[in-house]
């Protein structure tokens, strides 16, 4: 970094902050404000939300992408990567790209496959 300063601006420079303190405070307000979204949407379940999408349900889809973003700015503003040089940011994030997908992959695949053995196999719903 030039200055040895830290870049007090958040969502690709849309909200810019005056000093550290008020940006950690923007931060971390963002971050309560995604937690509490998750919350409700746990605790409400909306009905439209119960239909399936790639054998998973919407609510489910909603939890990891909110999940996904919640780590995303942890790692970004209080890890400080935006503050590294490209190639640090690449060795960070590009096995993150390949890895979260394969793992949602995994996620969907083993939950059919569970669902189909308890539903028609021999185990039977005991909970």
């Amino acid at each position: 970094m030039a200055e040895g300063a830290h870049k007090l601006a958040i969502f690709r420079g849309y909200l810019k902050f005056k000093s550290n303190v008020q940006k950690i405070w923007g931060v971390l307000i963002f971050l309560s404000i995604v937690t509490t979204v998750e919350v409700a949407l746990g605790i409400i379940k909306p009905d439209f939300l119960m239909s399936y999408f790639l054998s998973m349900k919407l609510l489910n889809w909603i939890f990891i992408i909110l999940t996904l973003v919640k780590a995303y700015y942890i790692a970004w503003d209080f890890m400080h990567i935006r503050d590294e040089r490209g190639s640090l940011k690449g060795a960070i994030v590009l096995p993150l790209i390949i890895l979260i997908p394969y793992l949602i992959f995994i996620l969907i695949l083993e939950a059919d496959y569970i669902f189909e053995v308890m539903t028609t196999g021999f185990v039977s719903w005991n909970f």
